[in-house]
C-alpha cells in the first residue's frame, strides 16, 4: 500500500555520525590506500535470501556475489563503459574514481575525482571529498556527482578537462550531488543531500535550506521536488515513466516513485517501499539502485542489495553482511556490479539491465 509522503530537509532531522557522513557509513579501521583492489578478490560476499519462488526467474540459485577487488575506502558508483569493457567505481574519501577491467590491476582512472582542492565560498569537504555517483552519457563520457566540489561536472574525452553541467540552484551553492540518471532524451536528473559537507545539515557553508531532486535540461538547472530529507540514489523506470528515489533517512528509510510528466517534470510521490523497520537491524539505509528490462529494481539498502516488482513486491535480498551503496548492470547486461563497503563485486543474473 502506497502512501504521499512530505519530508523537508533540517537540522531536526539530524542524527549523530562518527567517523563518515554518508547514508551507509563504512566500516571502521579501514586503513586508507590510493589504489587497493588485492587479498579479496574471487572470495563470495554474503548469501542470496529468497523470499518469493519468482527472485528464481532473475537470480540463478547457484549465483553468488563475487568480490572482484577489495581494500578501498568506501565504494560507490559503478557505472560499465560498453565500448571499453570496463568498470569505473568511486572511492569516495580517496577522491578518485578507479577502473576495473577483467584481467587487469584496478588502475587510477581519474583524480581528484570530486574536490580540487578550492574551498567554495569558504566551505570545505569532509571525510568525503570525491565523486560519488557517476556515468556514462550518450557520447561516451564520464559524468560524476562531487561531493567537495559540490557540482555535476563532465569529464571530456581527454579524460582530464571538466566541464561543469550544473554547481547551484537560483544562485545558491548545491549541498553535495549525490547520483545521478539520464533521461533518453538527454535530460539529466539528480539528488542533492548535504553528505560531502564537513558538518552536513549544519555545516555554515550550506546555502539551500532543503535537499532537491532536479533537473538538467538544456543547460538549465529545475527543482523537479524537495519534499524528501535526503534524497539518494536515483533511476527511471524502463519506460521513463516514473522516478525512484532512495530517501537515506533513518527515520524514514523509505524508496519513493514518482510518476513522471509528459514534460519530465514529476507528479506526487508515494512511498514505492518501507524500509524503517530494518534501520539497526540491518546494515545500510536506502542508497543507490538500478532497473532491469522488466522493471524490476535492484536496490541497495539495509541488509544488501533488495530486489523489487516494479508493483513493490520484494522477492529477496542480496544479503551482503555489509553496508552497501550502489550497482550498475554491465558486461553482456546479465551481470550486475554492487560496491559494497571496501569492496567490489559481481553477480551473473538472468536478466538484464535496461539499456541492453
Amino acid at each position: 500500500m502506497t502512501r504521499h509522503l512530505g519530508l523537508m530537509c533540517g537540522a531536526a532531522l539530524a542524527f549523530a555520525v562518527t567517523a563518515f557522513s554518508a547514508a551507509n557509513e563504512p566500516d571502521k579501521g579501514q586503513k586508507k590506500e590510493v589504489l587497493a583492489g588485492k587479498g579479496k578478490a574471487g572470495k563470495v560476499l554474503g548469501t542470496i535470501e529468497r523470499l518469493d519462488p519468482r527472485l528464481d526467474k532473475l537470480i540463478p540459485k547457484d549465483a553468488n556475489l563475487e568480490i572482484l577487488a577489495g581494500g578501498f575506502i568506501w565504494t560507490e558508483g559503478p557505472a560499465w563503459n560498453k565500448e571499453g569493457k570496463f568498470l569505473v567505481f568511486s572511492d569516495i574519501p580517496n577522491n578518485v574514481v578507479n577502473k576495473w577491467e577483467e584481467g587487469k590491476p584496478v588502475a587510477k582512472f581519474f583524480s581528484p575525482s570530486g574536490y580540487t582542492g578550492k574551498k567554495p565560498r569558504g566551505g570545505k569537504p569532509g571525510d568525503e571529498p570525491g565523486s560519488n555517483g557517476l556515468m556514462w552519457d550518450s557520447d561516451g563520457r564520464l559524468v560524476l556527482c562531487q561531493h567537495g566540489d559540490r557540482q555535476v561536472a563532465r569529464l571530456e574525452k581527454d579524460n582530464k578537462t571538466l566541464t561543469v553541467l550544473a554547481k547551484d540552484y537560483m544562485g545558491k551553492r548545491f549541498n553535495s550531488p549525490n547520483d545521478l540518471v539520464f533521461h533518453s532524451n538527454g535530460d539529466l536528473y539528480f539528488t542533492d543531500p548535504p553528505y560531502g559537507l564537513e558538518k552536513n545539515w549544519d555545516d555554515p557553508a550550506r546555502e539551500l535550506d532543503f535537499c532537491g531532486v532536479y533537473r538538467i535540461r538544456k543547460g538549465k538547472v529545475e527543482l523537479m521536488t524537495k519534499e524528501m530529507s535526503r534524497p539518494n540514489g536515483i533511476v527511471l523506470s524502463p519506460d521513463e515513466k516514473t522516478l525512484y528515489v532512495a530517501n537515506s533517512d533513518p527515520k524514514q528509510a523509505v524508496w519513493m516513485s514518482f510518476p513522471v510528466k509528459a514534460d519530465g517534470t514529476l507528479g506526487s510521490g508515494k512511498v514505492f517501499f518501507d524500509a524503517t523497520k530494518w534501520v539497526g537491524k540491518k546494515k545500510g539505509l536506502p542508497d543507490g539502485m538500478k532497473v532491469d528490462v522488466d522493471g524490476n529494481l535492484f536496490a541497495t539498502g539495509p541488509g544488501g542489495v533488495l530486489i523489487f516488482t516494479p508493483d513493490g513486491a520484494h522477492l529477496g535480498t542480496m544479503a551482503t553482511g555489509v553496508n552497501t551503496s550502489n550497482c550498475a548492470f554491465g558486461e553482456d547486461g546479465s551481470t550486475l556490479f554492487v560496491t559494497a563497503d571496501h569492496d567490489v563485486c559481481r553477480i551473473r543474473l538472468t536478466t538484464k539491465g535496461k539499456g541492453f
